[in-house]
């Protein structure tokens, strides 16, 4: 296969074995900061994926969650494929420190009693979310933990 520019278009997804936490790439700026890109895989891809209006609450809650447990999130992203999402970190090369702000971030989805930013005001489809839907995502990823490490 042609190499791509996209790093996980370069990814045999046939090969994957979901969930994963997965480091993607580190890009350093001209001042030596370093951004980090993590895989974080909640779906077997092609086999299955996140329904939207879950998706679409699950991005909120840890949007909002996660940076309160851990500095320096740049942004948490759906994945198109709705299998996953990225998470993008500034300075912190730590895969520990990842996999514990996202075990910390889940359980806060598990808690929680309303879905933030869930208006017309705060969000673009305010319509379009699930919290029970995200706590079913959550859960399911947790169940998982101990596999997170394994990629293939």
């Amino acid at each position: 296969m042609k190499k791509m520019n996209v790093e996980s278009f370069n990814l045999d997804h046939t090969k994957v074995k979901a969930p994963y936490v997965r480091l993607v790439g580190v890009t350093e700026g001209l001042n030596g900061d370093k951004v980090y890109k993590y895989d974080l895989r909640f779906k077997q891809p092609n086999k299955e994926h996140m329904e939207m209006a879950g998706l679409h609450s699950i991005e909120h809650l840890m949007a909002e969650n996660i940076r309160n447990h851990m500095e320096n999130v740049l942004d948490i992203s759906p994945m198109g494929c709705q299998t996953g999402f990225y998470l993008s970190i500034l300075n912190n090369d730590s895969y520990n420190d990842v996999v514990v702000a996202l075990e910390k971030t889940l359980r806060d989805v598990l808690q929680a009693t309303e879905v933030p930013a869930c208006n017309e005001v705060q969000c673009g489809w305010a319509a379009n979310h699930s919290l029970e839907g995200a706590k079913e995502i959550a859960d399911k990823m947790l169940s998982k933990k101990d596999e997170w490490h394994e990629v293939f």
